[in-house]
């Protein structure tokens, strides 16, 4: 892609140079005029949503780098701003029915209504012909919960049909892996990794609305239209051919026809669950279109004085949904200025408060604005698989996503709180400022697992994702409620998340404060902050630290 970077940004300056009010001398050194000014550009419709490969990712990522350089930070990627990330668009096309054969009769899925399927093989067509199912419980293996639901079993050329969420969920156990709290074992992805590396031909997600947090047609819209993927040297193909979900009726028909009634969560998470061949056979076909593309991260440096190879990572992802379905005024533009221009426009601001302290701290500080995130976190986890600064000498990544247009709060949002070390550094500040901090609303709705922040988790870093609470400085906690609620039922992945000159973006700038003291505070220590005891990324940070 070529990329005439300083024409866009010159002509984002020139056009919202008229209105933006100036820089005010406050006691905090980020305030919401200037978070707004960013916002402004990165959210007007001449980005046409920001989508990954359109002429809005150009003159998003111009604009972003042009703000880095203006401060004086370096480019981080041995002398540009600009990581390529190199992707495949793979438009899944399965057959109307999925047919299921088995000792007791033959019935059909329907596409859609009862079951979703998709490939990231990069082919032009994927089948699974007559492949033994195989009931694998909760399709987890967690040695820290001594927890196997693939032990003694080969599903080679089999489809393993695995439950959301883990065992924990509604078990009434808090010590069986971690309640009602999602771990990373319960989310969707992770469920798909683990049957790739088990060798399944196919997998299928029994969908239930509690354990997911999100009813049958959130995963049936998901799966239509094109899909993006990063680009892998095996186009994929160590990935299972088909991965979709059935619906619980769905399930219950194919389990009943098995002899396996009841609850069958409750079976799946007793101790001495062992997986259920369902002695019957799955057929169907996924035909795909491909197209390849190259996106972009935009990374940044400010070098540390002492330290210089040991860094502080700031993360906000760039991108949106482009141009979509008209909404009921006709507008057809996904801005995304809340979503996520506003946490994009907040790391440029901490960014120029570090650039202009008096003393530079000693560790670096590095900045990215990923890609794709909209698309399945694509962006960090390309950076995290291709890192640019040594992932065992990256101390922590502060996420920012999402941060809420309602004004100050008394109180902020960690979500996953308890994972890290890093809630202890959120404390101290919040402390100090007379705030409070509240963790997850809905813990089993796995929120830890959604923004960039966790594929950072995911290869060890501590990894924190912090927003504003709810608790409205000037209008109490109900209001705060309230305007969380309107946004994501009104304006949430819709043409309405737009930039207007009354959005208050004060509580950005808190939040935004809040982690340039925590940064800062990391940048100018020696130690690691490191994960809480039960964690699921400790191990793996421990391992790359070489037992620190």
């Amino acid at each position: 892609m070529k990329i005439n970077y300083y024409h866009f940004a010159c002509l984002a300056l020139v056009i919202f140079a008229v209105g933006c009010k100036q820089e005010t001398k406050e006691t905090s050194v980020i305030n919401g005029d200037e978070i707004k000014s960013h916002i402004a550009v990165l959210a007007n419709d001449s980005l046409m949503g920001r989508k990954p490969f359109t002429a809005g990712e150009t003159k998003a990522i111009a604009y972003i780098s042009s703000q880095f350089k203006k401060e004086g930070l370096e480019p981080g990627n041995n002398g540009s701003y600009f990581q390529d990330v190199p992707m495949v668009e793979v438009t899944s096309t399965p057959s109307a029915t999925m047919s299921v054969s088995g000792t007791k009769g033959d019935f059909s899925l329907n596409y859609m209504s009862d079951f979703v399927a998709s490939t990231r093989q990069e082919v032009q067509e994927v089948q699974l012909t007559k492949s033994p199912l195989v009931f694998a419980g909760y399709g987890v293996v967690a040695p820290e919960y001594k927890w196997n639901d693939y032990a003694g079993l080969d599903v080679k050329g089999k489809t393993v049909v695995v439950l959301v969420n883990d065992p924990g969920f509604k078990s009434g156990s808090s010590t069986l892996f971690k309640g009602d709290t999602m771990t990373y074992y319960g989310r969707w992805t992770y469920k798909y990794e683990e049957a790739a590396r088990q060798g399944a031909a196919g997998i299928i997600i029994v969908h239930q609305t509690e354990p997911a947090s999100y009813g049958w047609s959130v995963v049936a819209n998901s799966f239509t239209g094109a899909k993006l993927y990063l680009q892998e040297k095996d186009k994929h193909m160590s990935r299972c051919k088909v991965e979709g979900w059935i619906t619980e009726d769905a399930a219950k028909k194919m389990f009943a026809a098995a002899g396996i009634t009841g609850d069958f969560r409750a079976i799946a998470r007793k101790k001495d669950f062992k997986a259920i061949p369902l002695n019957m056979t799955a057929t169907v076909t996924v035909k795909t279109k491909l197209k390849y593309s190259t996106s972009h991260n935009v990374i940044a440096v400010l070098k540390g004085t002492t330290t210089p190879g040991e860094c502080i990572l700031y993360t906000a992802h760039w991108d949106h949904l482009g141009i979509g379905k008209p909404d009921a005024k006709g507008d057809s533009i996904y801005n995304g200025a809340v979503d996520n221009a506003s946490g994009v426009a907040a790391v440029l601001n901490v960014a120029k408060a570090f650039a202009q302290q008096k003393e530079r701290p000693k560790r670096s500080i590095v900045f990215l604005a990923v890609t794709a995130e909209e698309q399945g976190l694509l962006g960090s986890e390309y950076y995290a698989s291709h890192p640019i600064f040594a992932l065992n000498k990256t101390v922590a990544d502060l996420n920012m996503d999402a941060l809420g247009s309602y004004g100050k709060t008394n109180d902020f949002a960690i979500t996953g709180k308890g994972q890290n070390d890093l809630d202890d550094y959120v404390a101290e500040f919040a402390k100090t400022d007379g705030k409070k901090l509240t963790g997850d609303k809905n813990p089993g709705a796995g929120g830890y697992y959604r923004s960039d922040h966790f594929n950072f988790a995911k290869v060890g870093v501590p990894a924190l994702d912090m927003n504003n609470g709810a608790e409205s400085t000037a209008l109490g906690e109900a209001y705060g409620k309230q305007k969380q609620k309107e946004y994501g039922d009104l304006h949430y992945h819709q043409p309405s998340d737009s930039y207007t000159p009354d959005m208050d973006a004060n509580g950005m700038a808190q939040v935004a404060n809040l982690l340039f003291k925590v940064g800062n505070k990391l940048a100018n220590e020696t130690t690691f902050p490191g994960w809480k005891a039960g964690s699921e990324f400790k191990a793996v940070r421990e391992k790359s630290m070489g037992g620190k």
